[in-house]
């Protein structure tokens, strides 16, 4: 045998091993810069046609819903500007609907009108320059509709849009919505009380009307609310001044939600998009600044919710902005049927709160799993990743400290089975904070690829079988704070941190040391 051969064959082998590894640098880099920037993701940059969806569990392949090319116009049809227009509004749906089906369409002006309710096969379309105000009078929502308000079925104001059981409904165009004028609505708003002490869950729903009448409280109108619908669309519009949550599908299935834009800055539990025990559920391309959580899975409240026992499931988030609110994406408060199956990726949160946000809470039940985020952007003024099932005193009492003993029950949430992959938080104050509760810990969760710079690491409590692998850490705390963990661990992650290690601080409650596996450690200078 020649010398040259095994010469050829070493070259060989490595050229295809300098091969390789150029191949795996340049596939993390590639993982990297996949992640996308703010000028990619939003309103302005949705395409037109729906992309394929890929997710971690199956989905329906959803597509826009047809309508006959039946066209009215509301100025064709007796509307005038500067007057009340609701009963032109509907007579061109419910007529519509009655004939096949096709779009109303509202010209370029200014409309005032009262509540909309939408029928099967109509597309009530908004031109570009046109805007509906809405009405700031109680009577202007009146008869009471069949609706949920926070997790809990009441018989009132219903929203704004509205639609009970109907089928290919859409709301489109470019132009916007301007939620309900100074009066009543806002002026009755009952605030009192959380829900579930106000509405008695053993009274049958046809009895629990809140009309407003000798002015009693009502339940603010949501803006856009379809409940037991099916192929709904919702596309281009934007949302100004809600008087409680934006968007929320509920008992919904096959849902298209994309290229709105949302505003309710300033209001109280001013949500964007809430979805609520529907499934099937694609959003994509939203901009969202909000008084509340920009994006939220909720699924009922308490024991009403569990009477009910509908999950929220099979829900694509994708390409979304939030701009501004409580949270970027959020699972909660309302948990009692359940979240799974969501899988959020390639979005952009900038919000001030908190990036992903997990809630529930001890008397609400539910909780969430099989929950997979990735290729997401963080800059927060919170922290990145936040659990809480505890809550605050103002909402459930003595519930919200985690001394107090509660005994495993119907309504005890559990939150597990989350994987979260390839983040770039630029800021944040906490990276993760975890309060879990006692009698059910949070369990199993991996986050993995991240990389990020935060003032604060990590501060759990209750939880057990949280893993933090291929993650690189860069924080001006040197610190971890653990109480009543368990498998807390950490595999090939490298800490930009203050001392030469971290430190960890066990409470008296109790729980193991963190598991340290492939850790580097990279001192920062001028860090006390």
């Amino acid at each position: 045998m020649s010398f040259v051969q095994p010469f050829v064959s070493s070259i060989l082998l490595l050229a295809c091993l300098l091969q390789a590894c150029n191949s795996r640098k340049e596939k993390k880099e590639q993982q990297v810069h996949a992640i996308p920037t703010t000028g990619e993701v939003g309103a302005a940059r949705m395409p037109d046609t729906i992309a394929p969806i890929k997710a971690p569990f199956s989905m329906e392949h959803l597509k826009r819903p047809v309508f006959p090319d039946q066209n009215k116009n509301i100025a064709d049809i007796g509307a005038k500007e500067g007057a009340m227009v609701t009963a032109i509004i509907q007579q061109g749906i419910d007529e519509l609907s009655a004939n096949g089906g096709g779009t109303l369409r509202i010209p370029k002006g200014k409309w005032k009108t009262g509540r909309i309710t939408l029928k099967s096969h109509v597309n009530l379309h908004l031109e570009e320059g046109a805007a509906l105000y809405f009405s700031g009078e109680i009577k202007d929502y009146l008869p009471v509709v069949f609706t949920r308000n926070e997790g809990v079925e009441v018989m009132s104001l219903g929203a704004c849009i509205y639609a009970n059981n109907q089928e290919h409904i859409a709301i489109t165009g470019k132009g916007r919505l301007i939620g309900p004028a100074d009066g009543s609505v806002r002026n009755q708003i009952m605030t009192h009380d959380v829900i579930e002490n106000v509405v008695p869950h053993d009274k049958p729903v046809a009895e629990r009307i809140y009309d407003g009448k000798g002015g009693s409280f009502i339940f603010p109108p949501m803006f856009i609310a379809p409940i037991n619908c099916r192929d709904v669309l919702i596309e281009g519009v934007r949302l100004e001044r809600t008087a409680f949550w934006n968007i929320v599908p509920q008992y919904c299935d096959r849902v298209i939600i994309r290229g709105v834009t949302i505003h309710s800055i300033g209001i109280p539990r001013g949500d964007g998009i809430d979805i609520e025990s529907s499934k099937n559920v694609l959003i994509e391309y939203c901009t969202l600044q909000t008084g509340d959580d920009c994006l939220a899975m909720k699924a009922g409240r308490g024991w009403d919710g569990l009477r009910v026992n509908r999950p929220t499931e099979k829900v694509v988030v994708r390409y979304c902005l939030a701009e501004k609110g409580h949270g970027g994406i959020t699972i909660g408060s309302e948990t009692a049927g359940m979240i799974r199956k969501l899988y959020v990726h390639d979005c952009v949160f900038n919000n001030e709160g908190n990036g992903i946000r997990f809630k529930t809470r001890r008397p609400r039940g539910g909780g969430g799993e099989q929950l997979f985020y990735d290729r997401i952007r963080l800059r927060v003024g919170e922290t990145a990743l936040r659990w809480d099932m505890l809550g605050s005193a103002q909402h459930v009492g003595a519930a919200a400290n985690r001394s107090q003993k509660v005994e495993l029950n119907e309504l005890t949430p559990h939150f597990r089975d989350i994987q979260i992959s390839n983040l770039i938080v630029e800021g944040a104050a906490h990276f993760v904070r975890i309060d879990g509760i006692p009698e059910a810990p949070l369990e199993k969760v991996q986050i993995s690829h991240v990389k990020a710079k935060t003032q604060k690491l990590f501060d759990i409590k209750d939880a057990k079988h949280i893993a933090v692998e291929n993650t690189e850490l860069n924080s001006q705390d040197s610190m971890i704070n653990l109480v009543n963990t368990r498998d807390i661990s950490f595999n090939k992650v490298n800490f930009a941190i203050p001392a030469k290690q971290i430190y960890q601080h066990i409470a008296v409650a109790g729980g193991d040391s963190v598991i340290l596996k492939d850790v580097s450690y990279m001192k920062i200078e001028g860090v006390k």
